[in-house]
């Protein structure tokens, strides 16, 4: 059950630094999901999933535009709400720079994924507005099922390519975990706000293992071992 959340004048969750925050990161994400969708359909065998890429980087753009439109009506100025975690999620990226097509579908469905269960707990302690913002804009964009039908293909037509993937998507959720790590600890507000939330450690750790279950449901899926 989603807890209530106490909320300002304005109908802002009470920790609206950490909500200023939430946005941020997730408008910037989305800023580097846009570009990464359309550095990574050169890998795409077909023009049917380069069209397809391009068009869930086009999803992307309309949840940046929802997220700035939200920012702003909170009058606070987008670039001042995603400098903070600009470090942090280009370091992700930086670092985990697929080199073929599969590892570019692994990393949008396993690492994507990832982050979408880590930010979509924590808008489980802001109010309902930005909660249901939140919600939209990690909602799926079609990338899941077209990337678990490519790879399941490949790995059909080779085995062998399963325990590349499967190295390769551990990898990825290791330095996405190290991300997540990162944000909480430079940003109080976001850290406040999620004990405060939780109530207690028992809480924080339901909270964890349900983003485990769900990575290894995502592995399951691509027919990849966690």
């Amino acid at each position: 059950m989603t807890p209530e959340v106490p909320v300002d004048e304005d109908g802002v969750t009470a920790h609206r630094d950490a909500v200023i925050d939430l946005l941020g990161v997730l408008m910037y994400a989305e800023l580097r999901a846009f570009d990464r969708l359309a550095e990574d359909s050169r890998f795409a065998p077909t023009l049917d999933g380069r069209a397809k890429l391009a068009a869930m980087a086009a999803a992307e753009v309309g949840h940046y535009v929802a997220l700035e439109r939200r920012l702003r009506s909170m009058g606070v100025a987008p670039e001042d709400a995603m400098s903070p975690f600009t470090d942090a999620i280009d370091g992700f990226h930086n670092s985990t720079r697929p080199s073929n097509w599969y590892e570019g579908l692994v990393k949008a469905f396993v690492g994507d994924g990832f982050a979408a269960d880590f930010y979509g707990e924590i808008a489980t302690f802001v109010d309902a507005s930005t909660r249901e913002l939140v919600l939209s804009v990690l909602e799926d964009t079609g990338h899941a099922d077209f990337a678990v039908r490519e790879v399941r293909s490949a790995i059909d037509a080779d085995p062998q390519l399963a325990g590349r993937l499967a190295l390769w998507a551990r990898r990825l959720v290791g330095e996405a975990l190290t991300q997540a790590q990162q944000v909480i600890a430079e940003r109080d507000n976001i850290a406040d706000m999620v004990i405060d939330g939780a109530g207690d450690l028992q809480s924080i750790g339901a909270l964890l293992k349900r983003i485990s279950n769900a990575h290894g449901e995502r592995m399951r899926a691509l027919g990849l071992s966690t």
